[in-house]
C-alpha cells in the first residue's frame, strides 16, 4: 500500500475510536487550498485577476506545483462544506464531534488534505478516486486581495455507492445533524437526497445551503426536493434573490422573501427554517411564515483581512449550537461570531480557541 493511502486510511480509521461523540456530519466537494503570497508577474503568467474566482483551465494546472515549492506556502482543508465542518469542530472543541465525506484522489494533495482535516479535528471518510487528482484551489495573494483558481477534479466524482460502506452508514446514523452545501449538487445530488430522507426518517435536522446563484438557477430541479426535505436552508441575499427569480416568486422585500420560502411545502413536520445573511445588515430567520431579525456586530474595516469563507463560517457556528439544542438567537449569535473570527484571518485558518459564550 502506498504511503498516501496509508495516511488516508489511518485518518479514516481514527473515526472508530471517536464515533461515540459524533455530532455533525457534512458531505461536499473537498478541496485543498494552496495559499501563498505571489507577485504581479505570477498573476500575469497565469492571466489572473485579483478579487476574482475562476475554475482552472489547462493553462492554470502548472501553477499548483509552482505554489507548492514557494517559501511561505500554506495548506488549508477547503471546499465550502469542509470549511463549515472545520469551523463547527473548532466551535465545539469536542474530540470527534464532526465528520465529513467527499471524494479525493490518491496523490500528494489528498495526503495533505487528509492531514489538514485531521489536524483540525475532523473525522474524514473519503472516497478515493485513483484516476483523478485531488481537488485543489490556488489562493494567490497580493496585499489583502486574492485570486482564486479552483480545480475540482476528484471532488466532482463522488459516487452514491460510498454511502453503502459501513463507516458511511455509521456516520449518517450517529450524526445528530447532517449538512451539505449546494455545490455538492453538481457532484452527487442523489447522495444529498438519500441523506435528507434518512434525516427525515430519524427525525433529525438536515441542512443545505443555496451556495451560489448558478446552483439555484441551473440546478433548481435537483434543488427542489432538497429544499422540501431540509429543516434548515442557509443563503445570502444574492442567492435567495436568484432563487426567487428562478422560481417566479414575487416579493416586496427581503423579509417577505424569507417568509415565503419558509412556507414552501415541506416534508418535515417541524417546517423549514430559512437563515439569510446580508453582510453587515441583520440576519433574517424565517419559520412557518414568521420572520425575525438579528443584528450583526460591525467590525472596523482595518480589522478585516479576508472576507472569503465568512458564509461557510457562519453556518459552522450556527450548527455548533443547533446540535446542542440551543435557542435560535444563540445559533445566530454563534454564526456571527464565527464569521467575524474568520474574516480577521487569511483564508479559513482556525487560530487558538473560541471564546464564544452562549
Amino acid at each position: 500500500m502506498s504511503k498516501v493511502l496509508q495516511v488516508i486510511d489511518q485518518a479514516m480509521a481514527a473515526f472508530d475510536e471517536e464515533k461515540s461523540q459524533l455530532l455533525v456530519v457534512g458531505m461536499g466537494n473537498p478541496l485543498l487550498d494552496i495559499s501563498c503570497v505571489v507577485n504581479e508577474g505570477f498573476l500575469e503568467k497565469y492571466e489572473l485577476r485579483l478579487s476574482n474566482a475562476i475554475l482552472a483551465e489547462e493553462k492554470h494546472l502548472p501553477m499548483y506545483d509552482e505554489l507548492c515549492v514557494m517559501k511561505d506556502v500554506d495548506y488549508i482543508g477547503g471546499g465550502s462544506t469542509l470549511n463549515t465542518i472545520r469551523v463547527c469542530q473548532w466551535m465545539l472543541q469536542k474530540p470527534g464531534a464532526t465528520g465529513y465525506m467527499g471524494c479525493i484522489g490518491k496523490d500528494k494533495y489528498g495526503k495533505i488534505l487528509t492531514e489538514c482535516a485531521r489536524r483540525d479535528g475532523v473525522n474524514v471518510n473519503f472516497q478515493i478516486n485513483e484516476e483523478m487528482q485531488t481537488g485543489t484551489c490556488a489562493v494567490c495573494i497580493i496585499d489583502k486581495e486574492r485570486s482564486l483558481v479552483a480545480n475540482l477534479a476528484a471532488a466532482n466524482k463522488f459516487q452514491v455507492s460510498h454511502l453503502d460502506k459501513p463507516e458511511s452508514k455509521r456516520m449518517l446514523r450517529e450524526a445528530k445533524v447532517v449538512y451539505s452545501a449546494g455545490f455538492f449538487i453538481t457532484a452527487c445530488a442523489e447522495a444529498m437526497l438519500l441523506a435528507g430522507k434518512q434525516c427525515k426518517a430519524e427525525g433529525k435536522p438536515f441542512g443545505i445551503n443555496f451556495s451560489a446563484e448558478f446552483v439555484v438557477t441551473f440546478f433548481k430541479d435537483k434543488l427542489a426536493p432538497l429544499v422540501a426535505l431540509a429543516t434548515h436552508v442557509f443563503t445570502n441575499e444574492d442567492e435567495i434573490k436568484a432563487f426567487a427569480k428562478a422560481n417566479d416568486i414575487a416579493y416586496k422585500d427581503m423579509k417577505d422573501l424569507v417568509r415565503q420560502i419558509s412556507l414552501i411545502k415541506s416534508e418535515r413536520k417541524e417546517g423549514r427554517t430559512v437563515v439569510a445573511t446580508q453582510g453587515k445588515h441583520p440576519v433574517l430567520v424565517g419559520l412557518k411564515g414568521q420572520v425575525r431579525e438579528y443584528p450583526v456586530e460591525l467590525l472596523p474595516k482595518e480589522k478585516i483581512v479576508d472576507l472569503n469563507g465568512a458564509g461557510d463560517a457562519f453556518v459552522g457556528g450556527f450548527l455548533s449550537q443547533l446540535v446542542q439544542g440551543r435557542a435560535e438567537a444563540t445559533c445566530v449569535s454563534a454564526g456571527n461570531y464565527a464569521a467575524r473570527c474568520i474574516i480577521q484571518t487569511s483564508g479559513t485558518k482556525l487560530v487558538g480557541k473560541p471564546n464564544f459564550v452562549p
